[in-house]
């Protein structure tokens, strides 16, 4: 991926607000060939950024990270108690029935060391998702799709592919649960971070922030 994998959406002495690529890990991953990621590349314009929150490596949008310490723990505290308002746009599978609805569902890793999660209604963890049908369309062969909003209520991991997979509308250009026509679809993850807002740990002044969806 070219330099730099992110622009800057909004900086200030406390914190930065990036539109993160697609394709581009949020930290390190294991291994020397997971060192390149976004944190890496901020810290080059903005030392000392650490992360508060992560997206997926094929998720982009937009991404909050903390200047300092202090920061870092208030916006962390703010993520835990579910004060932060995010939603994301998806390109998904087939045509959507319903315009809008919940979906409330548990999760947990498919297995030990496995990056898949799994719905299981025992041992998951609780998982909301509020979701809209924004259009649906078809592509030139006829393939079918739904534009959706998805908001979280909470950050599971892989939270938002799964859910809508369980829908039986899986999220196009999905590698990990897209079957063989979704991953063809599109040649990236239609998964984009599209708003993003919390309180300024400075101000106390609620802030919010867009990237614009790139699909």
């Amino acid at each position: 991926m070219a330099e730099p994998g992110y622009s800057v959406l909004f900086a200030d002495a406390l914190l930065v607000v990036c539109d993160k690529a697609s394709g581009l890990l949020s930290v390190p991953g294991i291994g020397p060939e997971k060192a390149d990621c976004l944190v890496a590349r901020l810290q080059g314009e903005f030392p000392g950024a650490r992360i508060v929150h992560r997206l997926d490596r094929d998720t982009s949008g937009a991404i909050v990270l903390a200047r300092d310490a202090d920061t870092h723990r208030t916006l962390s505290m703010d993520f835990e108690a579910r004060r932060v308002e995010k939603s994301y746009e998806a390109l998904v599978a087939g045509h959507v029935a319903d315009d809008r609805g919940v979906i409330d569902l548990p999760l947990r890793k498919e297995a030990l060391g496995s990056a898949r999660q799994i719905v299981h209604m025992t041992e998951g963890k609780p998982s909301r998702t509020d979701f809209e049908v924004l259009k649906r369309g078809a592509d030139a062969a006829g393939f079918a799709w739904s534009r959706m909003r998805l908001v979280p209520h909470t950050g599971r991991s892989h939270q938002l592919r799964v859910h809508m997979l369980a829908l039986g509308h899986a999220i196009l250009g999905d590698e990990l649960y897209g079957d063989e026509a979704t991953r063809a679809a599109r040649p990236r993850l239609c998964l984009h971070a599209r708003t993003l807002g919390f309180t300024h740990p400075a101000t106390g002044a609620r802030v919010a922030f867009e990237a614009p969806t790139p699909f």
